[in-house]
Parts: structure tokens; sequence; C-alpha cells
């Protein structure tokens, strides 16, 4: 059985990497919440509506730009109370992954959260269409996919996951949580590219 201390044990070993936002990027922060559902830990994904502006009918964590003044952490726990309803304290964070460069202009810091009570998510459906429960052990056993596209050098990475494709930048930093939080890998994520529609 994974514990929080085996978690934090692995995050605070890992030496992460951050990236400094440009002037052509901005910062955001998502949350991996590690958290039990009808007795199973897993990690809680959502999909975004179809009608947004940006990112329509993708898969994301939880999260968001930062509000100026935020650090990461602060805005990512923001973003997931404004996003499932849950609200939680800063007590609760266990460790930070790799910042990841987006080709829609952000770089995303994630943030590991772990809670041992079930919470019923209540999404915010302006941002939140469908929530997912995705258990470790399903998350242990999805083996990356990748593609080639002609715009790029750098292989398109995913996830199969929920009976389809997860896609980079989601499917990398759940592959990086994986890796190094449940394994104890040395794996990094920053090169793996993203489809076409996740550039706009």
């Amino acid at each position: 059985m994974v514990t929080r201390a085996d978690v934090q044990g692995r995050l605070g070993a890992f030496e992460v990497r951050s990236i400094f936002p440009g002037p052509d990027t901005r910062s955001a922060a998502v949350v991996i919440l590690v958290a039990p559902c009808h007795g199973h830990r897993g990690i809680w994904l959502t999909r975004r509506p179809a009608g947004m502006s940006r990112h329509s009918a993708q898969f994301a964590l939880p999260g968001g730009r930062l509000d100026p003044g935020e650090t990461p952490h602060e805005a990512a726990l923001r973003e997931l109370h404004e996003e499932m309803g849950i609200k939680l304290g800063a007590e609760t964070i266990i460790g930070d992954l790799d910042d990841y460069r987006t080709r829609s202009g952000y770089v995303i810091s994630p943030t590991v959260a772990w809670i041992d009570e079930e919470i019923e998510p209540t999404p915010n459906p302006d941002e939140v269409e469908h929530v997912f429960h995705i258990g470790l052990g399903e998350l242990a056993e999805a083996a990356p996919v990748f593609e080639t596209i002609a715009e790029s050098e750098r292989p398109v990475m995913a996830l199969p996951l929920l009976g389809r494709l997860i896609h980079a930048p989601t499917a990398a930093l759940m592959y990086q949580f994986t890796a190094v939080a449940l394994r104890g890998d040395d794996i990094r994520v920053a090169d793996y590219e993203q489809p076409l529609f996740a550039w706009r």
C-alpha cells in the first residue's frame, strides 16, 4: 500500500527543475491531489467544458494562472477550490514536480497534495464538465505512447487512460508523478511534445 510518507519521501529526494517565465510566457500551477474515492486512492482529473474559449473539452489537472503575488502552491490550492469545490490547507502539500513549458504560452508548476479523507467534489460547471478519479494502480500500469508530427522534432506524448489517450501537458505531468512519487524513478518530461490542438 502506498503511504503518504513513501510519496513525500520520494518527492523530497527529487531535484525539481524550475523554469523562469519569460516575457512571452505566463505562470500557472496545477495540483495533483492524491485522495481516496470509494475506498481506492488515486488522483483527480477534470475535463474542460466544450464551450470554453481556450483548451475546450481537454483533460486537465485542476489549476490555472497565478494571480499577482501568488505562489504556485497558493494558486494550485485556490484553483482546486474554485474548480472542484475542494478547499485544502498548505499542510496537505507534500512536494513538487518539474515545471513544464506549454506550447500555448504557460509555464506550469505542479504541486502534489495528499488527503486521507474522502471528499466529494462539487465541480464548477463554468470550468469543469466532468471529473474523473484515476486509481494509483491504473496510473502505474499506463505505459506512455508516442506519436510523431511534422511540426516538431520532439515526440508527442500520451497516456492510455479512461478508454482514450490523454496527451501532454497533462499526461506528461501525470507520468512524472507516477514515476517519481510512486516508483522513485528520476524521470524528466520537459521534452515531451504536445498535440497540435494543445498549441492554441
